[in-house]
């Protein structure tokens, strides 16, 4: 099984955002990571709008539709305001093959933590059976000493995204490899539950690579803010190609049969 890659467009709507107007054009940012071979897009539309917003996500299910997977992600208990419908109107109207569930409130700069199977699953079950009803594939982003796995399953979800935050700090510090392990041996535990393995946050190509060869099998990466850092000095279909190489190279992961 090979990790995909989804690349996260919020910081190209961010800097859309910061002067007004179309530029830089979220819809010509898709088509050239989707060109390059990127296997899906993600976004994360917020409610107070600070980058993607609600057309965002409808002109992005349009054009991702029969040629890469759409991940739209979201505190699935954020209602609607002036401006935004609510995170189960975007998902209505997107469809997206994936909804990743995260914990985020207004004043996160970004996202920080993850769900707490243990304590959350209650809520989180209509949620998730919501999501399955309309056709989504469901993850649900946790931190790296998640466990609750089974219960997770038991509730409908498909995936965990791993938050890989604290793995990037590590790997700055010289520590990547001995923080890889502990992300290694929650995904073994989730595998073991039925679920598959995503991650996001914070990775880069730096890093990418030891993180894939600790941790085993990672269906999708999912990359934002780094890649179009990266991509400001060395384009974006050259920094989407580097990213899919480093996969490429990563150990080979056994396992040809993804879960959910």
């Amino acid at each position: 099984m090979r990790t995909s890659l989804s690349v996260n467009l919020n910081k190209i709507a961010v800097l859309r955002n910061s002067r007004g107007g179309h530029e830089p054009s979220l819809s010509k940012a898709a088509r050239t990571v989707i060109a390059a071979g990127a296997d899906g897009i993600t976004l994360h539309p917020r409610p107070d709008c600070r980058h993607v917003r609600p057309d965002d996500v409808r002109l992005m299910a349009e054009i991702t539709r029969g040629l890469v997977e759409l991940n739209i992600e979201g505190n699935p208990f954020a209602g609607s305001r002036p401006g935004y419908p609510g995170f189960f109107a975007l998902i209505e109207q997107a469809r997206p093959t994936q909804v990743t569930l995260v914990p985020d409130g207004d004043g996160q700069i970004t996202s920080d933590h993850g769900f707490d199977f243990s304590r959350d699953c209650v809520r989180l079950a209509p949620v998730v059976a919501r999501c399955r009803e309309l056709g989504c594939r469901v993850s649900v982003f946790v931190d790296a000493d998640a466990t609750g796995f089974a219960q997770a399953r038991a509730i409908g979800v498909d995936r965990i995204e791993l938050y890989t935050g604290p793995f990037a700090a590590a790997h700055a510090s010289g520590q990547g490899a001995a923080a890889a392990q502990r992300y290694a041996a929650t995904a073994r535990s989730a595998s073991e539950a039925g679920l598959s393995i995503n991650a996001g946050h914070d990775l880069s190509q730096d890093n990418l690579g030891t993180f894939l060869d600790a941790v085993e099998p990672v269906s999708e990466v999912s990359i934002g803010h780094a890649l179009i850092a990266e991509a400001l000095y060395h384009g974006l279909a050259m920094t989407v190609c580097n990213y899919l190489d480093i996969i490429r190279r990563a150990r080979a992961q056994p396992g040809s049969e993804a879960v959910g």
